[in-house]
């Protein structure tokens, strides 16, 4: 093959490749689109978005800090608001997609709203898993709890033989229940492949770290990743801290407004 030609072919191996699709909604086009600039083999699938005590995205993003990851990649979808997060002084996509290696992991981090796109998204999840060949999906998610005393963390699987593994993790068996959002519509999507969802019970609309480090707890036995997540745990005790404090001043400040409009009357 000319010399020219062999340069060409390296040229087109290493652009990023795009898939894109397009969805009705109310008569105008929705534009989604994957930008890959690398292809692992066979990965697993992890996925967080923003829903009840944003659990989703703070456990994938102390998945990020705490495994070497790099990022492959990322979804744009043009009809959201043009909205960009800046984080230790470096851009972060609405929706990336980063990868590690050790673990051969594909971690889908969002850090945007979901609501109104959530069919559109899971298509695409549908379709990375189809093109990277994924082995299985794990959808990790908040649900509403009732005892604010006790953070469960409960299991689905479609996948009979992950049940065992699963529950050796420490994770209970979602017997009942309503899945909706991503997670719910991932479910609908992508039900030819092995996928399994992790869910934490939260308390509050709260960003809630203790539930997420509940999420890290039971996906570090399944996986196998050893991911200390004590660092969350003070995370969400120093949150919880600077909460209370917050409140106090709050209640203290409407007291002494109380105090003076009191005073004015008298």
């Amino acid at each position: 093959m000319p010399e020219g030609r062999r340069k060409q072919k390296r040229k087109r191996a290493n652009k990023p490749k795009f898939y894109k699709r397009h969805f009705l909604k109310q008569h105008e086009v929705i534009d989604l689109q994957i930008i890959l600039n690398k292809k692992p083999k066979n990965p697993i699938l992890i996925h967080g978005f923003p829903g009840i005590g944003l659990v989703g995205t703070i456990a994938t993003e102390f998945l990020l800090d705490h495994l070497k990851t790099e990022q492959i990649g990322k979804i744009t979808v043009e009809e959201m608001p043009p909205m960009v997060a800046i984080h230790e002084g470096k851009m972060v996509d609405p929706f990336g997609i980063f990868y590690n290696k050790q673990h051969n992991i594909v971690i889908l981090h969002a850090v945007a709203p979901t609501q109104g796109f959530e069919w559109k998204l899971a298509q695409f999840i549908a379709e990375a898993a189809k093109r990277l060949q994924a082995k299985e999906i794990v959808s990790i998610e908040g649900v509403a709890g009732k005892d604010p005393e006790e953070f469960k963390t409960f299991f689905y699987t479609n996948d009979k033989r992950k049940e065992q593994k699963l529950q050796k993790s420490g994770i209970e068996k979602m017997k009942e229940g309503i899945i909706m959002g991503v997670t719910g519509s991932v479910l609908l999507k992508s039900s030819d492949k092995p996928l399994t969802c992790i869910f934490s019970e939260t308390h509050t609309q709260l960003p809630d770290s203790k539930a997420a480090a509940k999420i890290i707890e039971g996906l570090d036995r399944y996986l196998g990743l050893r991911v200390d997540y004590a660092p969350l745990l003070k995370q969400a005790e120093n949150f919880e801290e600077k909460l209370q404090g917050l409140l106090k001043k709050g209640a203290e400040t409407a007291d002494l407004s109380e105090k003076k409009r009191m005073s004015y009357v008298g």
